[in-house]
């Protein structure tokens, strides 16, 4: 059974997941980081159009395939969208070997008590029946934690651990992101009692449940090591969170049982002007870097 051998790959296999998840608010950044400025487009089917052909090279790199790439997260239309005239996710699936992941959340609200937590995700369930048809095997979601706030961040966990709750019961493994932003004044209390509220919402977990958490590479090594092992997390996978490339790696080979999950220090260097073979190159290096951090730790 295809689930059984995503579910498999994701628990156990060494790589990493790509993040190709960018949305409304960051395409326009991740397009000019590409090359591809502003007044090249007209609204946002034009700017997702583009976004997709963006992602439809990546996917279709020589490079990008389940041997160091174990999964991907995809924007809703992404998901929708064809790479070589299949389907996206059957593509990565049946081509790549690679795990296809969906981006569920809306954006986020307006900071409160030091976080942002995620606005409403109408039609959830309706999406996420759509997905499990599609091949998606799992789901993301983000919500930023700003401040040292107990308060704010154990709203944070309680809301995403809630909406993970609504993703398992469709059969999907949900993938929780409460990013600590590495602008943080305090981003060491931030992640320690993010660490314990975590904690706390995985011992409740029910019997035989599990999740996959998606953090900030914290400032003390190490630091989310013990959660890997826990028995309701299938895998822990870092955020580049606004790092360059070197700059995660070298945080996240310092940390054990953290695989990456990264988008932009995925794509960094990356430019729609690239020869094929040199966009292919390119890729096949940041790929090798990333898989090294995320297999080959100090």
């Amino acid at each position: 059974m295809a689930n059984d051998k995503m579910t498999a790959q994701m628990r156990e296999k060494g790589g990493f997941i790509a993040a190709l998840d960018q949305s409304g608010g960051s395409t326009p950044g991740a397009l000019r980081l590409y090359g591809i400025p502003d007044s090249a487009y007209s609204g946002d089917a034009e700017m997702f159009k583009l976004m997709h052909e963006m992602r439809v090279r990546i996917m279709t790199a020589p490079a990008f395939t389940g041997a160091k790439v174990i999964g991907a997260i995809l924007f809703e239309a992404t998901m929708d969208g064809k790479a070589k005239d299949k389907p996206v996710p059957a593509y990565l699936w049946d081509e790549r070997g690679v795990v296809p992941f969906l981006k569920v959340d809306k954006g986020l609200e307006a900071e409160k008590d030091g976080v942002s937590l995620m606005k409403p995700i109408p039609g959830l369930d309706a999406l996420l029946e759509r997905a499990g048809k599609l091949g998606i095997f799992g789901t993301k979601m983000r919500s930023v934690v700003n401040l040292a706030s107990k308060d704010g961040i154990a709203a944070i966990v309680a809301q995403q651990f809630a909406i993970g709750a609504q993703i398992s019961g469709h059969g999907l493994m949900p993938i929780l992101e409460p990013e600590v932003s590495i602008k943080s004044p305090d981003k060491a209390g931030a992640e320690a009692i993010l660490l314990a509220e975590l904690t706390k919402g995985l011992d409740a977990l029910p019997a035989g449940q599990q999740v996959m958490l998606k953090l900030t590479i914290p400032d003390v090594p190490n630091l989310y090591a013990g959660l890997s092992g826990h028995k309701g997390v299938a895998r822990v996978v870092a955020l580049s969170g606004g790092y360059t490339r070197a700059d995660a790696c070298q945080r996240l080979a310092a940390n054990h049982g953290m695989i990456a999950s990264f988008s932009r220090a995925l794509a960094e260097g990356l430019t729609r002007s690239m020869s094929d073979a040199a966009f292919d190159a390119a890729l096949a290096a940041s790929i090798d870097e990333i898989y090294r951090a995320s297999t080959e730790k100090v």
